[in-house]
């Protein structure tokens, strides 16, 4: 059944169940890091719920809180004020939508315990890690996992309730060495806690060729793409995924996301539900 989601604003859009969509919202570098803008937090904030926004009018499932903050530790920790900035636009993003609607939080690069904390207190529903197990070579340094003590400080805080979505063959994670095939990182990481996966790359028939590898070896982990889907090739990918990460093809990464092209994406998601 289509499930109608009114919001404050007395409009809404059938959020069926299904193939998932979650809006990649980019924030500008935020307090607390080397290149944040004096005086840019009020702006960076009403950016942010206007994406926000639009994605829930759109029809989207949620929204991803990405921090492009330019140069990051590969530790998981963040400073102070990043992470007040960060609870404070998620409660507000929290505050524009339904309670159907899904916001994560990702404090990039490696910030899996500080996302995990500022999604618990605020009002979020998940996050995006970019390493649960494993290590991977980034520009900023070693990103190496340490699930143990992400799983230890989640129950401190007691996020159980808060999803992990973990990369396992992405932008932002590629198996230290390549010794690893992609449908093993993916089942280790759901062994270790995390709830769902996400991969994927700009070669199409790669991606598919992983997903269809990763649902032989971890038929019961939900697999996201991470990116590189849009209203050309969504419904290619999206028959075989469970969700998406999406951002340009809306209208993200450098601008506002626009409502229409949620819209457009959305529909494209539906024919495929209404095929089955």
């Amino acid at each position: 059944m289509s499930q109608v989601v009114n919001d404050k604003a007395g409009k809404g859009r059938s959020r069926r169940p299904g193939k998932v969509c979650l809006g990649v919202v980019h924030l500008d570098p935020l307090p607390g890091t080397p290149f944040h803008e004096a005086g840019s937090f009020g702006r960076i904030l009403d950016d942010t719920v206007a994406s926000v926004r639009a994605l829930y009018e759109g029809g989207a499932h949620g929204a991803l809180l990405q921090t492009v903050d330019r140069v990051y530790s590969p530790r998981d920790e963040s400073d102070p004020a990043r992470i007040a900035a960060m609870a404070l636009i998620t409660r507000a993003a929290r505050e524009a939508t339904g309670d159907d609607f899904r916001v994560g939080v990702q404090l990039m690069r490696h910030a899996t315990k500080s996302s995990l904390a500022v999604a618990k207190v605020c009002g979020g529903d998940f996050v995006r890690a970019t390493a649960i197990v494993g290590a991977t070579v980034s520009t900023h340094g070693l990103v190496e996992a340490d699930p143990l003590d992400v799983m230890e400080y989640r129950r401190k805080v007691d996020a159980w309730d808060v999803q992990i979505i973990a990369d396992v063959d992405s932008t932002h994670f590629q198996w230290l060495g390549g010794s690893v095939p992609t449908e093993s990182t993916a089942r280790q990481a759901a062994f270790v806690g995390a709830d769902a996966v996400c991969l994927g790359s700009k070669d199409e028939e790669r991606t598919l060729h992983t997903i269809a590898a990763v649902r032989r070896t971890a038929p019961d982990v939900p697999v996201y793409l991470a990116g590189h889907t849009d209203h050309e090739n969504a419904a290619r990918l999206m028959a075989h995924a469970d969700g998406a990460f999406v951002s340009t093809c809306l209208g993200g990464w450098k601008g506002r996301i626009e409502v229409e092209k949620v819209a457009a994406y959305m529909d494209i998601l539906r024919s495929l539900e209404d095929a089955e």
